[in-house]
């Protein structure tokens, strides 16, 4: 980067000056002048003023000749820096392009990106379209009924815990420009005793309705949705093609980090006093940190498949020829320390008799890497309002089926447990244009549509038939009202969508999809 490099919170011109990083190799030019200004490491970003802006200065923080950049490299990279935030410090702190090279080449993510650079099409050239993101994980294979029964039965005897008064309520006033700010004020002022005793009742600054169970859903799907983004910092995608998160490591160095993740675990416990889901999927070895189980070598599977290849390698042959000790080489802001996994570890061998060991530690190491002060001030805000003694009958994916529903969206499901009002019923005309109008919708967009009627996306795990409303069960309801040139109405408190008899099912879908892809404020009954 030469010069100003990247000024404001946008890149100017040509965004890119220089060489910045040639084949695999930083030239001297890359670190001269003032660096990265603006929003970015110097003026508030680094003062806790918005998590985001570090991630936004990391996004931007391109140091590659910019003829060979498009935007789907632009946005590869943008989730990749912010997966090493330890190179914006590096980039500030040194000249030694030595030090960088040796940082590039331990990390195969960004030489990999290296590699992508180098292939781009150059200026002129027709870039490809920029890359759709990756679909959400496929659903996991369904339960078998007993499975299904103990896990309600366990759900059921959760909930009793809790005597929540449905006469004293919990006031909760949240501007939809300031979820975050206002929750985090909210739900830290209040006392544990007032959070699990007291109803959860929502209103929205400036805007008109009365919550009957929609405007919480609401606001915990928002919240969820903002306060678990990768791109605030405090969490990460836990693999590259994946919609699971998990710690960033060393997140912690974030102004008043520790305090956003005990908000974190409180909005967890939160959510499962009063009932709600939230919309996140963490990977599986976070429930098993948050129960405090030990990990399993398939934990690590889906989060680094090359770490665990080599721990298989080990598991399965005699390590004695690798010449390993009981100690690993890490890398901490460009230096290289080294950290015994046990006492003495650098000087003990690992050997056929004690590899089992061995890989038990080096896998807790691995998945607890620089989170451990995070996942403990999570852990005190969620135990502050749910012991853990509560979730203990539960295993990670029933901890995940609690906290989060399932993403899986069974359209057969959906329609079993639907009801009709108004002149609508289940054989009428628009009724069956509707569900073929869903059933052609994409995952992405039938979860949309979900969030619009119900206030969230996530779909409790014993299915449609358990959703909630005004505080009681209440099922997905479609209602005949109006005239064909209006627009669906959804009542999120009543999880009830309200809608004409259109005269083809080509103008349904043009204005449910137009409601649901379009509308931000829903109306209220």
């Amino acid at each position: 980067i030469q010069g100003t490099g990247i000024q404001g919170t946008g890149i100017q011109g040509t965004g890119i000056q220089g060489t910045g990083i040639q084949g695999t190799g930083i030239q001297e030019t890359s670190t001269q002048g003032t660096g990265i200004q603006g929003i970015g490491i110097q003026g508030t970003a680094t003062q806790g003023s918005s998590l985001g802006d570090v991630i936004d200065c990391a996004g931007a923080m391109v140091l590659f000749n910019s003829e060979n950049i498009h935007r789907t490299v632009l946005n590869q990279f943008h989730r990749i820096s912010a997966e090493h935030y330890g190179w914006i410090r590096d980039i500030q702190t040194t000249n030694n392009a030595e030090q960088l090279q040796t940082r590039l080449n331990r990390d195969s993510q960004l030489a990999d990106f290296v590699r992508t650079i180098m292939q781009a099409p150059a200026a002129g050239s027709q870039a490809p379209p920029p890359s759709p993101p990756p679909p959400p994980p496929l659903p996991q294979q369904r339960p078998t009924h007993h499975q299904e029964t103990q896990f309600e039965a366990k759900l059921q005897e959760l909930q009793q815990q809790f005597c929540i008064s449905q006469y004293n309520n919990t006031d909760i006033r949240i501007r939809r420009d300031q979820v975050l700010a206002n929750s985090f004020r909210v739900l830290m002022r209040h006392t544990t005793h007032t959070l699990t005793t007291q109803k959860c009742k929502v209103q929205w600054v400036g805007e008109e309705g009365m919550d009957c169970g929609g405007l919480t859903r609401e606001f915990f799907f928002k919240l969820s949705r903002q306060l678990f983004n990768p791109h605030y910092g405090l969490f990460q995608y836990s693999a590259h093609g994946s919609y699971t998160v998990e710690i960033r490591p060393f997140s912690s160095q974030i102004d008043d980090a520790l305090q956003w993740f005990k908000f974190a675990g409180r909005v967890i416990a939160y959510a499962i006093v009063q009932g709600q889901l939230l919309d996140v999927f963490f990977a599986r070895h976070f429930y098993k940190a948050l129960l405090n189980k030990p990990f399993a070598l398939s934990d690590i599977e889906a989060v680094d498949i090359s770490f665990y290849n080599s721990l298989l390698y080990i598991q399965d042959n005699d390590p004695e020829p690798l010449q390993l000790t009981f100690s690993i080489e890490e890398e901490v802001f460009g230096d290289i320390i080294e950290t015994d996994l046990r006492k003495n570890g650098s000087k003990i061998a690992v050997t056929q008799g004690n590899k089992s060991e061995y890989i038990k530690l080096l896998l807790e190491w691995r998945l607890t890497k620089g989170v451990k002060s995070q996942m403990e001030a999570l852990v005190t805000g969620l135990t502050e309002l749910v012991p853990l003694r509560f979730l203990s009958k539960f295993d990670a994916q029933e901890v995940e089926w609690v906290i989060a529903g399932t993403p899986e969206i069974n359209i057969d499901d959906w329609r079993k447990h639907t009801e009709y009002t108004g002149g609508f019923h289940e054989h009428h005309n628009v009724i069956l244009w509707f569900w073929e109008v869903v059933d052609s919708y994409t995952n992405e967009q039938k979860l949309r549509l979900l969030q619009f009627v119900t206030g969230t996306s996530s779909v409790p795990f014993e299915g449609f038939k358990a959703l909630r409303g005004n505080g009681t069960l209440q099922r997905f309801q479609l209602q005949m009202t109006g005239s064909p040139d209006m627009l669906p109405v959804a009542h999120t408190c009543f999880n009830r969508l309200d809608f004409p008899c259109y005269t083809s099912k080509e103008q349904l879908r043009e204005k449910l999809t137009t409601a649901f892809e379009e509308s931000e404020f829903f109306a209220m009954s």
